[in-house]
């Protein structure tokens, strides 16, 4: 595991320590997020297949109202280190899918950190931490077998920063536009592409599906007036799925069995999501987000089997 530098303190006495728990992804939950993209049904059937991404709507963070900080995060401390910078964002992830896995069938996830790295970044101090999760079948009591194959494991990217200033990370300085994009990646220009419509009530109910309670992406008057966004924020893992689903969409007998996403930039809730993807070979597909001046949000890529 890697180590803050000695002398920082941002994690003090803390230790990484397995976590280990039990979950269903309930079908109800995977029909839920199919209306929320204006889709044309997944999960309607006990044990249908799990889309790409969409085991998030499972293993939910866990905290008590009295336990959930002003921003709405739960308190530093316990499974993530107890870094005292006051932001945090998931950034990024890689996962691997190696099995069906189901909804309705219980399930079991593995979680510990693996790396904790502070770095100086332009405008101060960056905290940057790695979670590695291992999902697998915890039917017959294999939920006791610490040796039982994975059906998924993730490693997902979580930064920690000041309120104030831009940053060596994913995200631009909140409060202001980010760049003006010129022609190069051009939005207009990859074979597949859909244009999602960004609402306040979408946000809501994702945020509702995954028991996100970052107020960032609900509440305009934190939004803009605590963090110092121009408006709502879109959250990462919404625009990841969003990006899976174009697979789905444009390959439709096609299985996602790696995917990876990067955070660029933050998306507001001033314009539609552009999302766009281009085969490139035979099974790899490169996938991009764009706001509507066409600034990158997010890049990603899976690899498919068909």
């Amino acid at each position: 595991m890697s180590t803050v530098r000695s002398g920082a303190g941002p994690t003090g006495d803390w230790k990484p320590v397995e976590s280990v728990e039990t979950d269903v992804i309930m079908s109800r939950s995977l029909v839920a997020l199919d209306d929320l993209l204006d889709g044309k049904g997944a999960g309607d059937e006990p044990g249908s297949i799990v889309p790409p991404l969409w085991h998030w709507l499972a293993f939910l963070p866990r905290a008590r109202q009295a336990d959930l900080g002003p921003d709405g995060h739960p308190r530093r401390g316990g499974f993530l280190p107890p870094v005292s910078l006051p932001r945090r964002m998931f950034v990024g992830s890689r996962v691997e899918i190696l099995g069906e896995v189901r909804a309705d069938a219980r399930l079991v996830r593995r979680g510990r950190v693996v790396s904790v790295q502070e770095k100086q970044g332009r405008s101060g101090a960056l905290v940057f931490v790695t979670a590695r999760y291992e999902l697998t079948s915890a039917e017959a009591g294999e939920h006791l077998r610490a040796d039982a194959a994975p059906l998924l494991v993730e490693e997902q990217d979580v930064v920690y920063r000041d309120l104030a200033g831009n940053a060596d990370t994913a995200a631009a300085e909140p409060g202001r536009a980010g760049p003006v994009a010129e022609p190069g990646p051009d939005a207009q220009q990859w074979r597949w592409r859909w244009d999602m419509s960004i609402e306040p009530s979408l946000l809501f109910r994702f945020s509702a599906l995954t028991y996100n309670a970052h107020r960032i992406h609900y509440d305009r008057e934190w939004a803009m007036g605590a963090e110092g966004y121009p408006g709502l924020v879109v959250h990462g893992p919404l625009q990841a799925v969003a990006l899976a689903e174009l697979c789905r969409r444009f390959e439709p007998g096609a299985a996602v069995r790696r995917f990876s996403f990067r955070a660029i930039h933050p998306k507001f809730d001033d314009g539609p999501l552009l999302l766009r993807g281009e085969p490139v070979g035979d099974d790899t597909i490169e996938l991009a987000s764009f706001d509507h001046r066409g600034v990158q949000t997010m890049q990603a890529t899976a690899v498919i089997v068909r």
